[in-house]
């Protein structure tokens, strides 16, 4: 990958990262963005770093191996992304976000953990697919890569709990509008708490993981 590319990458990263801020789907200096790079390294988004005010230039270069190349510190969440890639090779961005309302299901003590939000939409299922619940820790723990790990082989999408979402996709941009439409959907699920709304049918989400992959 040339200089130019990667410079344009952290441009997309700042630009995305404003758009999340800027519509209240991470607040203060919550969430991290990474984007896998040709070399088999990483960019990913600096510790303690604004979503909203991202320098494109301090944005963390890292090698194939995780250590700092040039940039800021990681974010201290890098154990997330690192788990995530390592269990998808295919995936080439992943975001997490503090986002409010899928946030607010993983605090639910009702939800199922092998799927937190049901199929509510075709493009919840185009974009997001099954949703696991990861057992709660400490932000930063080695550990929840470890949790994080044993999912992100079969999903492409985990949900920490009292945490966030974490979402992997063939692109920055697949992996924006994945989270977008995670969030969305979450939304959507605790407006119906109590009225036992119609989701699709084990059938018509059949015809969409076939007709629509995710990566």
């Amino acid at each position: 990958m040339s200089l130019h590319d990667e410079n344009g990458l952290r441009e997309r990263i700042s630009l995305l990262g404003q758009s999340l801020f800027d519509r209240g789907l991470t607040m203060g200096s919550s969430g991290n963005i990474s984007v896998r790079l040709e070399d088999g390294g990483w960019l990913m988004t600096p510790t303690n770093a604004c979503l909203g005010r991202l320098d494109p230039a301090r944005i963390s270069r890292m090698d194939r191996e995780g250590r700092l190349l040039d940039g800021d510190t990681p974010t201290k969440e890098s154990v997330l992304h690192m788990a995530m890639y390592d269990e998808r090779p295919q995936s080439g961005a992943i975001v997490h976000l503090h986002s409010t309302h899928s946030v607010a299901v993983s605090c639910l003590p009702e939800i199922d953990p092998e799927d937190c939000i049901p199929p509510l939409t075709a493009y919840y299922v185009m974009r997001v697919g099954k949703l696991p619940l990861v057992p709660y820790h400490i932000p930063g723990d080695p550990q929840l890569g470890d949790a994080v790990r044993g999912l992100a082989g079969r999903h492409s999408a985990v949900l920490l709990a009292n945490h966030g979402p974490v979402v992997a996709g063939k692109s920055l941009e697949a992996a924006v509008y994945a989270t977008e439409e995670l969030e969305e959907t979450a939304k959507l699920f605790l407006l119906l708490q109590g009225r036992n709304p119609r989701g699709l049918t084990p059938e018509q989400v059949a015809e969409l993981e076939a007709r629509f992959p995710r990566d």
